[in-house]
């Protein structure tokens, strides 16, 4: 039930004029968030020039495989993007290697992996090498070198990240990338690098930023990868991808590196020629989907955001407003304590959902993230999108399972 603009605009301005909570005064008329409106909204060829792209919105539900019976385990499994991914392509996540305990209630509560090796029961810290070790024989069974399947996982990449650095102070320390000096995370690579050497799964993939590829001039990643082929693996040239080139609505780059242990060099999925608009993906209903969780937003932002064009910017906020005849800029996560800076929904003058952002990032709507909407934004902003994930374990299936299945 949207308002008219000129009721809208009378109602923000009284907010700003008699310092009126906006949210209160939206539930006192018994509406919300959702019923306000840009001014200007029309989908014409002006406002709306890119309506030409193709792609259809696909849902990953529709991409079920039947199980093939081959085992993978993750590593700093996040919320389980790539680990879902792989689970629609049919194979089976023996288990879950994850030390942030929002993190593991939301990968039980979605039964995603048969073990999560992480709090409150184990640390799930991959520093922690003979207790991980220890645990991924006892609790999940695996055994030391010729583990039959998949290992995947992107070592934590805030050290990697130039988008993150960006939220520090110019002055402070963090604000240059200093990758794998860093104390906490800039030898996790190496921890997982460990642990395939010691389980030598048949295949083996690595998911980080792209800034992986720069930092201290690629050195550490070449003494890596030099490790892993020392250990018998041939393995690809890193391979930059973006997630909109595999029907997920949303640019998103990221870098891959597959390896096997015998000499087939895996090939990486072809694009899709087909992009998909974000567009597509607001059409779908929201009302009653869990994490359906928006930032509480003053009636000084609305009011700015609301005579924002396509695609503009509001330049005091520093949030985009989609262009739904485009794919989604990047689902972006958020700083440790909440921060970080949202998109703007392409329809109605607030910042995404939880929902909205997990839609963009190819969930399903019946995936439920746990903790507060600030660990829940932080969950979706850091995964790998699942539809890209099961593009890429389709390919390493086909290219080095299906003789065998």
């Amino acid at each position: 039930m949207s308002i008219p603009i000129p009721e809208q605009i009378k109602l923000l301005k009284k907010c700003i004029s008699h310092q009126l909570d906006l949210e209160e005064e939206l539930r006192r008329r018994e509406i919300t968030y959702d019923d306000l409106r840009y001014r200007h909204n029309e989908l014409d060829s002006e406002l709306f020039p890119n309506q030409s792209l193709s792609g259809s919105f696909i849902e990953i539900e529709d991409c079920q495989e039947k199980k093939r019976g081959i085992p993978t385990v993750s590593f700093f499994t996040g919320c389980g993007g790539l680990d879902l991914g792989f689970r629609y392509a049919g194979f089976t996540s023996l288990a879950a290697i994850e030390k942030n305990e929002i993190f593991c209630q939301t990968l039980r509560q979605n039964v995603c992996v048969q073990k999560v090796i992480g709090p409150p029961l184990f640390s799930g810290d991959a520093r922690n090498r003979d207790e991980i070790v220890d645990l991924l024989q006892t609790e999940a069974g695996l055994s030391k070198g010729g583990f039959p399947g998949v290992f995947h996982g992107g070592p934590p990449c805030q050290s990697f990240s130039i988008a993150a650095n960006q939220r520090f102070s110019k002055k402070g320390a963090n604000f240059k990338r200093i990758g794998f000096s860093h104390h906490d995370y800039g030898t996790l690579l190496f921890d997982y690098v460990y642990y395939i050497t010691i389980f030598r799964p048949e295949v083996f993939l690595i998911e980080n930023v792209a800034g992986l590829l720069t930092v201290d001039d690629g050195d550490q990643l070449s003494d890596a990868l030099s490790e892993l082929r020392t250990a018998g693996y041939s393995i690809t040239d890193p391979a930059v991808l973006n997630a909109v080139d595999y029907q997920v609505p949303q640019n998103r780059l990221r870098v891959f590196i597959v390896g096997r242990r015998k000499d087939k060099t895996f090939v990486f999925p072809s694009p899709s020629q087909a992009k998909v608009s974000c567009g597509k993906v607001f059409e779908k209903p929201i009302a009653n989907v869990p994490n359906h969780i928006t930032r509480k937003h003053k009636a000084e932002s609305v009011i700015r955001y609301m005579e924002l064009h396509y695609g503009q910017r509001d330049p005091l906020g520093r949030v985009d407003r989609l262009d739904p005849g485009l794919p989604s800029k990047t689902v972006i996560a958020g700083g440790s304590n909440g921060g970080g800076r949202s998109h703007l929904h392409p329809f109605i003058p607030r910042t995404l959902s939880v929902r909205e952002s997990a839609r963009l990032q190819t969930f399903p709507d019946s995936y439920v993230f746990t903790g507060t909407p600030a660990r829940q934004f932080t969950q979706v902003g850091n995964a790998v999108p699942p539809l890209l994930a099961f593009h890429l374990a389709t390919s390493i299936y086909k290219q080095y399972f299906l003789k065998r299945s």
